[in-house]
């Protein structure tokens, strides 16, 4: 049954005049007046009978009326909860712990008025993020595709923030007293990073950072969570690990781990958010105004060829797609 004859049905019911209801509802007084009469062929019953003031119900009108009028609430509450602007505005994010989650609780704790909701796909490919933002299923997604090439159509690239990498030991490991670490001190050293999934954008990031600074990258065997990760560190003289100097990590006190920054350069993981090209949810704005009053690294800054260039411009949201990945 069309909603929209079961709208203008209601709005009659409501107004008592075809007129008001038309005016109400953007349309002739005629078009009001025809679809009453399919409606009333398609239920085989007449609703309303016409008095010198307008229109009345009858008795089958008044019985018809709160299952329209519950149908009609229904399909406009349906229509507020995907348009952009009347829903919350839904972020993809790595990981709850993740810098990303982070950032948007920072951005959220200044405006606490946003209506937020950040999720996570748990997908390895940003591929499948991007078709996500453009299905509509999220409103952006903290991914980036490292050829952008590959891109949908629909869905722009822009630089997030800068996440500087730092190691992080046990206290029996031979850095474990460092203050800070170069990339060169840390050539020869076990980095264990398991269950970097293929087709990932992390997958390309440890490729070119092993290969940049002859890194040993180990990723052998899964990811059975952090806890089983930070308990490796704390028991292990041999095994390090990077994480972001952002991201959240937790564990016992007899750990003893450290977290060790890694300057000269500065490793960085460079964050990207994908958005839609076309009527992005107005909360973005907020978003992206935020990201890019972030403060910046000082010092040296190695980044992957593929990272999207930091943009200060105040460009438009959606206006450029990521940056092309400089051949090497």
């Amino acid at each position: 049954m069309d909603t929209e004859v079961l709208r203008s049905f209601v709005r009659a019911a409501e107004f008592g005049q075809l007129r008001h209801a038309a005016d109400e509802l953007g349309v002739t007084q005629q078009a009001v007046s025809k679809r009453i009469a399919a409606l009333e062929r398609t239920l085989e019953v007449r609703l309303f009978t016409r008095t010198a003031r307008g229109v009345e119900l009858t008795l089958d009108g008044q019985a018809f009326l709160p299952h329209a009028r519950s149908i009609v609430a229904g399909v406009e509450r349906a229509i507020a909860a995907v348009r952009p602007g009347s829903r919350a505005l839904r972020v993809d994010v790595l990981g709850l712990r993740s810098a990303q989650a982070l950032v948007l609780h920072d951005y959220w704790r200044s405006h606490p008025e946003t209506d937020l909701d950040v999720v996570t796909l748990r997908v390895n490919d940003p591929r499948v993020a991007a078709a996500a933002v453009e299905a509509g299923d999220v409103d952006a997604s903290f991914r980036t595709v490292t050829d952008p090439d590959a891109l949908p159509p629909g869905v722009h690239m822009i630089h997030a923030f800068d996440s500087p990498l730092e190691l992080l030991v046990g206290p029996g490991h031979p850095l474990a007293s460092a203050r800070e670490l170069t990339p060169t001190q840390l050539r020869g050293h076990r980095i264990w990073v398991p269950g970097i999934a293929p087709l990932s954008e992390w997958s390309d990031f440890y490729d070119q950072l092993a290969t940049d600074f002859d890194l040993r990258i180990d990723a052998t065997g899964p990811h059975f969570g952090d806890e089983v990760l930070l308990d490796a560190l704390a028991e292990s003289a041999q095994v390090a690990t990077l994480v972001g100097a952002r991201d959240r990590y937790v564990w016992p006190p007899d750990h003893d781990l450290r977290r060790i920054p890694v300057v000269s350069p500065t490793l960085v993981y460079p964050l990207s958010l994908l958005l839609p090209g076309a009527n992005p949810h107005p909360g973005l704005r907020g978003v992206i105004a935020h990201l890019k009053g972030l403060p910046g690294l000082p010092g040296p800054i190695w980044r992957p060829t593929w990272a999207t260039t930091p943009r200060r411009d105040g460009s438009e949201i959606g206006s450029a797609r990521g940056s092309r990945p400089r051949q090497r």
